[in-house]
């Protein structure tokens, strides 16, 4: 990457990708301040603030933003919260530029068997709801509630036909008896 490089009138200002300099340049005054340094600094500090990657750097270098620690919050928060599944909490912080590998260790914190619990708790809130409508409707209503949160489909209907028949209902609709294959459990190609 080529470096940026600005020579104004009290001051230096050069920026090479994620890395803003600003070098006094009144030698001749021992570097002392007046207010065309002022300027030049204020506006040099301007450019700078105005470039995502020199504010980013500026702000990881001061400990301010640490994004292992945002992406587990995030996992919790949003897990918790809004019943997210790992897919979309991935998706999410990859949305937001968090490292990959920041990702993975984020997601991990959240087991399998809680993100099941979590689903389960969506549908029996979301059956509970829709108390009254028929049960293909209430079915898919369900079903799509969990994918909208990234749940698999195997996951979203099995739950859902065990919920129902807790509920006496899922006799009376045909849902798809596909097992449900964690995503760390895929099967291998052939």
């Amino acid at each position: 990457m080529k470096v940026e490089r600005h020579e104004l009138e009290t001051v230096i200002y050069e920026k090479d990708g994620p890395v803003a300099r600003i070098i006094l340049n009144r030698p001749d005054k021992a570097n002392a301040q007046n207010s065309a340094m002022a300027w030049d600094v204020d506006n040099s500090l301007k450019d700078a603030e105005a470039d995502y990657d020199v504010v980013k750097q500026l702000h990881v270098e001061a400990g301010l933003i640490d994004d292992a620690s945002f992406a587990r919050a995030w996992v919790e928060s949003r897990h918790h919260s809004r019943g997210l599944s790992r897919r979309s909490l991935s998706a999410e912080l990859r949305r937001r530029g968090v490292d990959s590998e920041e990702i993975r260790e984020a997601v991990d914190t959240l087991d399998p068997e809680q993100e099941a619990a979590t689903a389960r708790r969506l549908v029996e809130q979301k059956l509970a709801s829709t108390r009254g409508q028929s049960p293909e409707a209430r079915a898919r209503r369900t079903a799509s509630l969990l994918a909208r949160k990234g749940y698999p489909p195997g996951l979203a209907f099995r739950l859902i036909r065990e919920v129902m028949q807790e509920e006496g209902a899922a006799d009376v609709i045909d849902l798809d008896d596909e097992p449900y294959i964690a995503p760390e459990d895929e099967l291998p190609e052939d």
